[in-house]
């Protein structure tokens, strides 16, 4: 939390929220989101109307560890504010599911979601032959053995440059650009409160709605035998939704961390 500059006009927060009570992230008339609730926070303490733009949308139900906020403000609405006073302030007015990290000051200009280099998300799997205690609402519950090594294979025809318009809500691609950048796709099994987690985590510049589900949902088919890996290919190549496997439950995935 540093602020070195009282000229820079530009706060960036790191937000955290369990997404099970919050109809997503974009403000909506009428319905309780992660922006409606974080603005009315917002606006409350600075007694004014404030709008924020944030690193990555997410749907309904999908939770945040790292998601990254920001808004303008004007050289004399801090230049007497302690920050770490404004952060506890802002804490205490918003929803107990969400959370407010951390507060930094950013040159005039900075945007959350244009200067993002790279977004992270994970999506957490339990595999176990008896459902789960405390991961339940945090991970998707399918039980008997996955092909992890199957799973892997076929991740590997996402890496890079493509159109992922298999991979996106359909009615979101209509004239609309497809074309994103996968960096990394890892697959890795945690302890998690003694329950044995699978977690894919997956890095790109940028994703589509429901990109992130759909290609997790995907690779569950080939995990199950359902599908070989080159399957993955040839719903790459597709560019059609109906080609790809489901959609994965949102309350399996976490936007982790964003990259500036």
């Amino acid at each position: 939390m540093a602020q070195e500059d009282l000229g820079q006009q530009t706060i960036a927060l790191t937000v955290a929220y369990n997404g099970e009570p919050f109809c997503g992230f974009a403000k909506q008339p009428g319905q309780m989101t992660v922006q409606g609730n974080l603005e009315d926070a917002l606006s409350l303490l600075l007694r004014r109307d404030v709008e924020t733009t944030c690193a990555g949308r997410t749907d309904s139900g999908v939770h945040a560890i790292g998601q990254v906020v920001s808004f303008a403000v004007s050289k004399e609405e801090f230049s007497e504010r302690n920050p770490k006073t404004f952060l506890r302030s802002l804490n205490a007015l918003t929803d107990d599911n969400l959370i407010v990290k951390r507060l930094d000051f950013k040159p005039e200009g900075f945007s959350a979601r244009f200067d993002a280099i790279a977004r992270e998300y994970h999506y957490h799997i339990y595999t176990g032959q008896t459902p789960p205690l405390f991961v339940k609402d945090f991970a998707w519950y399918i039980p008997g053995d996955l092909d992890v090594n199957a799973m892997k294979l076929a991740a590997k025809y996402l890496i890079g440059e493509h159109d992922f318009k298999s991979f996106c809500k359909a009615v979101s691609a209509q004239d609309k650009p497809t074309h994103r950048c996968i960096f990394d796709i890892s697959i890795q099994t945690q302890l998690v409160f003694d329950e044995e987690v699978l977690t894919i985590t997956v890095v790109g510049n940028a994703f589509l709605h429901s990109m992130v589900r759909t290609i997790v949902g995907t690779l569950i088919s080939v995990g199950l035998g359902r599908r070989k890996p080159e399957w993955v290919g040839e719903v790459l190549a597709a560019c059609d939704r109906n080609a790809a496997g489901e959609t994965a439950p949102a309350h399996g995935l976490v936007f982790w961390h964003v990259c500036y």
